[in-house]
């Protein structure tokens, strides 16, 4: 009979981390507040709501809040509740993609390097610097300017981004693991390279890499916003929150609402990936 794995004992000792997330009241906030826009993002489409891009020519001249437009509506006179839900559709489907692929990718070079050390690790460390050196929001102007703005350039962008810097993080934290018994005892068994990688360190690795998976996810959403902002968003007319602000900006002295509401739900969904990701280390660091 083979020995449990690493992963295994440790299961059997503590429970695991989602089933103490209850416990923390910070993540649970935080969970609270990324569920609340996950439920009216999957009930958009059943909600009594005005079409996102349907403009209401008499409400343009009255953009107050009304019984046919509870929060107003925009310059266009599109209804600002509806292209924010539906805003909320977009930034949770492309943010979470965009840190999955990134993980999957920052992980492999992360893994490879660590585990290989070598030429291995120098060629990845070098490419990775080479990336990292570049200032996070030039690189995502610089990448989407000149590939075009769509959701699927904005996962690309995310992913040449991010992975450099979780293959660091998971780099160091092989590193740190490699003279541990639960490897040797797999190399003893004669476990495959893949093996030891999937099964025996990169599980190991997912305190840390939990909690900066939630933390990413924030600063994607701050970059889709900023990214709308500038323009380089999701092309119109399709709801973005940062190309709304965007859009609003000529008018925020005489219809602060216009960019205040949009605001609000970005910062109230930034807060909430945050708030889940120092609940999480709070309790990464109990264990």
């Amino acid at each position: 009979m083979s020995a449990p794995t690493a992963t295994e004992s440790a299961g059997r000792a503590t429970p695991s981390l989602w089933r103490r997330l209850p416990s923390s009241p910070v993540a649970m906030v935080g969970l609270g507040i990324v569920l609340f826009w996950i439920v009216l993002a999957l009930a958009a489409p059943l909600l009594p709501l005005a079409a996102p891009n349907a403009q209401d020519y008499m409400a343009m001249g009255h953009p107050g809040s009304s019984a046919r437009h509870w929060l107003g509506v925009d310059p266009l006179g599109r209804d600002l509740l509806s292209r924010i839900i539906w805003g909320g559709r977009t930034v949770l489907a492309v943010a979470p993609l965009a840190v999955i692929v990134a993980y999957t990718v920052g992980c492999a070079m992360g893994l490879l390097a660590g585990y290989y050390r070598g030429w291995v690790d120098a060629a990845i460390s070098r490419a990775a610097d080479v990336i990292l050196s570049f200032p996070v929001v030039v690189l995502y102007v610089i990448l989407i300017a000149n590939i075009g703005p769509s959701a699927l350039n904005i996962v690309v962008a995310v992913v040449l981004a991010s992975a450099p810097g979780i293959a660091r993080i998971v780099r160091g934290l092989v590193l740190s693991l490699m003279h541990q018994e639960f490897v040797a005892a797999a190399y003893l068994r004669r476990e495959s390279d893949v093996f030891v990688m999937l099964v025996e360190l990169l599980p190991n690795c997912r305190g840390p890499l939990i909690t900066d998976f939630c933390l990413r996810l924030g600063y994607t959403t701050i970059t889709i916003g900023t990214l709308g902002f500038l323009g380089l968003g999701l092309p119109p007319p399709n709801p973005d929150w940062g190309g709304m602000v965007k859009q609003a900006t000529s008018m925020i002295t005489v219809f602060p609402h216009m960019s205040l509401y949009p605001t609000l739900a970005l910062v109230s969904l930034i807060l909430g990936f945050n708030l889940l990701a120092d609940g999480i280390t709070e309790l990464s660091q109990a264990d």
